[in-house]
């Protein structure tokens, strides 16, 4: 009888499962007001990531998104949301991790949460917000500058945020 090798194991190539997404706040206020100049639109996106207590290699993603028309100084309407994921993140070292929940998980995210700021904002009767894609990963290489490099005041950023 003879033995036979044994194959060597290849390493576990990491995997992210997406197992849920969701709304998990939206607000728009719409003061009424129509003009028939182009607005001023002034955005801001923000993106937070922390463990999911209780499940492994488990995460919530939070996009937050917050967009504000106005024209002449006169509001014209206001949307805020926060579109949320929960991932499952398997064979990666923390940093990998850490890049993955702030670059890829929001990248996943942003057309589901483009298309809702779309509609509402068509729905509030004004032409859809159609926001432009999201370079994500200058959003964490931002970031990681701002926590390396803490403005004189203190006041470097946690998060990252466009």
């Amino acid at each position: 009888m003879t033995d036979t090798p044994t194959p060597p194991t290849q390493p576990q190539a990491p995997t992210i499962s997406v197992l849920r997404q969701f709304i998990k706040d939206l607000s728009f206020e719409n003061p009424g007001a129509q003009t028939q100049e182009p607005p001023k639109i002034e955005m801001g996106i923000d993106v937070g990531a922390r463990g999911f207590e209780g499940r492994e290699n488990t995460f919530e993603v939070v996009l937050k998104i917050n967009a504000k028309a106005t024209a002449a100084d006169t509001p014209l309407f206001l949307v805020e949301m926060e579109y949320a994921g929960l991932f499952q993140l398997n064979g990666m070292s923390p940093s990998d991790t850490e890049a993955m929940l702030l670059i890829e998980c929001p990248r996943l995210l942003f057309p589901f949460a483009r298309r809702i700021i779309a509609d509402i904002t068509a729905e509030g009767g004004f032409p859809p917000l159609r926001i432009d894609p999201v370079d994500f990963s200058a959003l964490y290489a931002a970031q990681k500058q701002a926590t390396a490099n803490p403005a004189p005041d203190g006041s470097g950023q946690g998060s990252a945020q466009a």
